[in-house]
């Protein structure tokens, strides 16, 4: 994210294998920032208000704290999904899942991925691994060159976020479970 603006501006693409995009960002000489750790997301709402403005309003707990983060309806520059987003440290990831339920929302959708997290000038690059699959995220001013420098073709970039791509996956796998969980947690 633009921390200036507020706008966060990336790329998504599904990936096979993360090795392979772990060895050329090496290539590249990005710099890995972090280690794959788990990230565990709960998504709010409240009578269905944000889904309907494509906003979001989510708490994460990872390596990191915890957060909570609203973004709004996404626009597109070609393959670029740009939304403002706001976000902000808390203390008890808990304790606000409690407040904001005091306060009509609800969780409606839990999700989890394994981040690891790389830095290539002013572009960030998330390396996910998912209960539905792998995908890298680039953020930043550069994204797109950076994602062309790594062999993506921006026809491939997935415009969905990960809560709609796993609303979709369970729609072609009815029998996964209803939340973006890994089984053994």
């Amino acid at each position: 994210m633009n921390q200036d603006d507020g706008i966060e501006s990336e790329l998504k693409f599904p990936v096979e294998e993360l090795g392979a995009l772990r060895e050329r960002l090496t290539e590249l000489e990005a710099e890995r920032l972090s280690p794959s750790a788990l990230e565990d997301n709960w998504v709010l709402d409240r009578d269905n208000a944000l889904r309907e403005a494509a906003s979001l309003l989510r708490v994460r707990q990872d390596r990191n704290g915890a957060r909570v983060t609203w973004k709004g309806p996404p626009t597109f520059d070609g393959p670029l999904k740009q939304r403002e987003e706001r976000e902000c440290g808390i203390e008890d990831a808990e304790e606000l899942l409690i407040l904001f339920e005091r306060l009509g929302y609800k969780v409606v959708h839990r999700y989890q991925k394994h981040r690891e997290e790389w830095r290539l000038g002013g572009v960030k690059v998330a390396l996910d691994h998912t209960p539905m699959g792998n995908f890298v995220e680039f953020e930043g001013d550069g994204a797109e060159k950076l994602a062309q420098r790594c062999g993506f073709t921006m026809d491939r970039a997935e415009r969905r976020s990960y809560l709609r791509l796993y609303l979709d996956y369970v729609r072609d796998h009815p029998e996964a479970p209803r939340n973006m969980v890994f089984q053994s947690d």
